[in-house]
């Protein structure tokens, strides 16, 4: 169907031409014919008559077919984009009497669609029950797993995972995992796993963490492979610790061992001399206290592995105090954490049974009814203070209190053996009102201040099977299918439209569509310091003010972040030439560069719907029934999510166009007519 402003164009040129032409044969009637007055007047009526009835029967067309025509256009592209979209356009003019066989190719339609879902699902129940006891298995393993196909590219990963990596712009499923782990020796013996599933180990150093990866050949058709990861950097530094100790002390023990025994042979051995008997033993002496002194050294090395500080880990107050009441028995004593939380190190399970030893003695000598715990910081210490209602203790009272042992075992230690690990001692004092008193443990504190992250539920998506079917990341992109890309859809808000003349972006937001599918969980959302105020007028279209953004990351920072989260994709955008501009005059100062192919949703929906005039995100997300979530709108993520929903929107009408591969959509929306931007 023609556009309407070249319909509404041919219909004034016509009318136009009638007129004229009307006009032209009244005048040489008038001048040839001796006409009376009243003939003169119906002349002009009747010369009148032509284009006020073209001009009528304009009116007539555009109200009774050509409106209903786009109308009903606009209904077949929304029931071709989504069969089950609601609030249809009923048929009007003279198509009225269409709405019965429409009503009926609806129905008909979402009928048949209905009954072919009902049968999907009825055939995947058992897939589903499978994928639920997977997933149930999976989110609650604490061992980082990840499970990638022959071109590994991640199909699962857990939540384990998922905390190890925390924040990596390139974890997610249909990554490649050396763009996770680039590390050339992970890559090739990937390629070099036995088919039978016989696991192979390998320690990578990435990033400043020691790994151990166990790897095996998943007995599939895809070739997949199993990766668990476990991060052994405490465990290899405790190691190093303890193993240069030993390696120089059991030389030494062997030596004075044999020195010992060849001494011993000679003293038997010897003759009555009774200056040789002399000498003799006095060397077995000093070879004995020799060997008693590095006996020593030996059972101190082996106490300082027991209790060793590279078990110190970061502890939230709030968690370590919370664990030590639900373990606390005594229901006459109250437990109350009182003052601003904080970060400490603490081998946490060692200082919690000292603890629970501890405090049975403490209520016996204290006759406290209710404590309170408080974390003070000092310098370069964390205090861990108990305080009850009463006078401070004697420092005899705690030096016998350090001899406690933890336990009942034999070699358990003692409670002064936990205070050094901490490297610590305590003491008690009066507090400041001089009604109650503390003990105070001092303890390591550390660089971390932030509250931990609350616990988030389990993500939506953490595998995805279908990905193993794609074609080889190098495949020519050109010629993938639609739904075979990984698109990456962006959007980015800034501090006003003029990029050519010091505009710069203050917000950049992404999804990840894979397979077909927008994964939930799979975004970048990042504000940019734009080193400039952001005009109000801006502020009132995005909501970001200089406050928001004072202590983000300039966009040099951030340019790179957001090229490693898209990776080999391809990007999307609406109205793509702004955005790629915002991004790409900045690509020499961050050194990266964005040189992947764009789709453009909005010269897409202009070739697909040349006619229609709108096509402003807002307007097709209506047409369309694309919902906003409330405060999304013109945030840099809520734009891009729905950028996402509308392309997904449009693949099966470009698909009905023989539009399937990303170099036909490159060529299509070429056709496109484009606006110079910036």
């Amino acid at each position: 169907m023609p556009k309407r402003q070249h319909l509404l164009g041919i219909w004034l040129v016509l009318t136009g031409i009638t007129a004229l032409v009307c006009l032209v044969l009244g005048l040489l009637l008038d001048s040839i014919l001796s006409t009376s007055p009243s003939h003169r007047i119906m002349l002009v009526i009747l010369a009148c008559m032509g284009p006020t009835l073209l001009a009528l029967g304009g009116l007539i067309l555009e109200q009774k077919l050509f409106a209903p025509l786009r109308r009903l256009q606009v209904q077949f592209s929304r029931l071709v984009a989504n069969p089950d979209a609601n609030d249809d356009f009923a048929p009007e003019g003279w198509l009225k009497h269409l709405a019965p066989d429409l009503e009926h190719l609806k129905k008909g339609w979402r009928e048949d669609r209905q009954k072919l879902i009902s049968a999907r699902q009825a055939g995947a129940k058992d897939a589903m029950r499978i994928r639920h006891e997977l997933e149930a298995v999976v989110q609650f393993l604490e061992i980082p797993l990840l499970l990638c196909d022959q071109h590994q590219r991640v199909l699962m990963l857990n939540p384990a995972a998922e905390a190890l990596f925390h924040d990596h712009p390139a974890l997610g499923l249909g990554r490649h995992l050396q763009q996770l782990l680039p590390l050339p020796n992970l890559s090739e013996t990937l390629k070099k796993l036995p088919q039978d599933g016989s696991p192979r180990q390998l320690l990578l150093h990435h990033e400043g963490r020691w790994l151990r990866c166990n790897l095996r050949r998943v007995k599939a058709n895809q070739g997949e492979a199993l990766l668990t990861l476990e991060d052994t950097t405490e465990a290899h530094t405790t190691h190093q610790r303890w193993r240069q100790p030993l390696a120089e002390l059991l030389p030494k023990l062997r030596g004075h061992a044999a020195t010992l025994s060849t001494t011993a042979e000679a003293l038997s051995s010897a003759t009555n001399n009774s200056l040789i008997k002399e000498k003799l033993e006095n060397a077995m002496h000093q070879e004995s206290q020799k060997l008693g002194g590095l006996i020593d050294q030996l059972a101190h090395l082996l106490e300082s592995l027991q209790l060793d500080q590279g078990r110190l880990t970061d502890t939230w107050s709030n968690d370590f105090i919370s664990a030590l009441v639900d373990s606390w028995q005594n229901p006459n004593v109250a437990m109350v954490p009182i003052g601003i939380p904080a970060w400490f190190r603490a081998d946490s399970p060692t200082l919690l049974a000292m603890l629970e030893r501890l405090l049975p003695e403490f209520i016996q000598t204290t006759q406290a009814s209710s404590i309170e715990f408080e974390i003070c910081l000092g310098n370069k210490r964390v205090y861990l203070d108990i305080i009850w209602k009463g006078a401070a203790l004697t420092q005899q009272t705690l030096e016998e209190w350090r001899d406690l042992p933890l336990s009942e075992q034999p070699l358990a230690p003692r409670i002064s053996d936990v205070l050094n690990q901490h490297n610590s001692d305590w003491w008690s004092l009066p507090d400041h009102d001089r009604e109650h008193a503390r003990l105070r443990i001092p303890l390591p504190a550390t660089d971390r201040h932030a509250e931990p992250n609350k616990s988030i539920n389990p993500r939506p998506e953490f595998h995805d099977f279908s990905i193993a079917d794609l074609p080889a990341p190098k495949s020519e992109l050109a010629h993938l299918n639609l739904n075979q890309l990984e698109m990456i859809v962006f959007d980015t808000e800034t501090t006003g439209l003029k990029l050519r003349s010091g505009d710069t972006i203050v917000s950049i937001g992404a999804c990840r569509v894979v397979n077909g599918r927008l994964l939930a969980t799979e975004k970048f959302d990042q504000l940019v310091n734009p080193e400039r105020p952001i005009p109000p007028m801006s502020t009132a279209i995005h909501g970001l003010n200089d406050e928001d953004v004072k202590h983000a990351p300039p966009l040099k920072i951030v340019l790179p972040r957001f090229r490693a989260f898209v990776g080999q994709g391809v990007l999307v955008a609406h109205n793509a030439a702004f955005d790629l501009l915002a991004i790409q005059m900045h690509q020499d100062e961050s050194g990266v560069e964005f040189d992947m192919p764009i789709l453009d949703t909005l010269l897409l929906s202009r070739v697909l719907d040349p006619d229609i005039d709108e096509h402003s995100l807002d307007a097709l997300a209506e047409r369309f029934q694309i919902h906003f979530p409330a405060g999304t709108r013109h945030t840099a993520l809520g734009d891009a999510r729905v950028t996402a929903e509308l392309l997904l929107t449009l693949l099966p009408r470009l698909e009905a166009r023989g539009v399937h591969t990303l170099q036909q959509a490159l060529v299509l929306q070429a056709k496109a007519e484009t606006i110079r931007v910036g």
